[in-house]
């Protein structure tokens, strides 16, 4: 689920919760089945926007890629575990293990599609400082990968990326492919989309919070 699709439903669950609460203050008698039933609702709405507020203060946002640091570790709180559940669904590890970023808008903030061609520039020395590997991956508006004339889902270090003469790597995110460029190319749906980028056994740089994950620009 998008953070901007979860944000309307936390909104509308909260509308619910305000009218479930006044209704429960100023209706007249009614059966106790109705008073537990609103009351439940309440209790599951109120939940739920927790979990959602919660994972607004926790996020991390940088060059439009949200984190959230801790993830999956142990000890942490139910709702601390829920938020990085509502942000990152699907399994989860410890911070030492793995590291998550996610974004659906390019660095001005306007929503990823593939009417656009986008290049993420990584400069010399600075990809993700890693001791097992990393993945940049493509997802629809709903996370799930998109047919492509190469097949391709994904781009990594194990992927043969082609390095530019001064050392640095640019990534082609566009639905067709960039001549010249095939072997750096995350093919793009050609509606919304969804990039995750995950790191694992991450560097002491991505731990302490000081790498930051390259924009994702539109290209000239």
């Amino acid at each position: 689920m998008s953070r901007r699709r979860s944000a309307v439903w936390a909104t509308l669950v909260g509308a619910v919760c305000v009218y479930a609460v006044v209704r429960l203050l100023t209706a007249p008698t009614r059966p106790l089945r109705t008073d537990v039933l609103q009351g439940v609702l309440v209790g599951v709405g109120l939940a739920v926007v927790t979990v959602e507020v919660l994972a607004r203060a926790k996020a991390i946002t940088v060059n439009g890629w949200v984190t959230m640091l801790e993830c999956g570790v142990p000890h942490n709180g139910f709702l601390t575990r829920a938020a990085a559940t509502w942000m990152f669904p699907g399994p989860v590890n410890v911070p030492d293990e793995a590291a998550y970023w996610t974004t659906h808008v390019d660095e001005a903030g306007r929503p990823l599609g593939g009417h656009h061609t986008y290049v993420m520039h990584f400069p010399a020395d600075g990809l993700p400082p890693k001791d097992a590997f990393w993945s940049l991956t493509m997802g629809d508006s709903r996370n799930r990968f998109v047919p492509n004339p190469i097949g391709r889902y994904s781009v990594s270090d194990r992927s043969g990326l082609a390095s530019n003469a001064d050392g640095s790597v640019d990534i082609y995110i566009q639905a067709i492919a960039p001549v010249g460029h095939e072997s750096n190319w995350l093919p793009a749906p050609p509606g919304p989309f969804t990039l995750w980028l995950r790191v694992y056994l991450p560097g002491r740089a991505i731990l302490d919070g000081r790498y930051a994950v390259p924009p994702v620009s539109e290209a000239a």
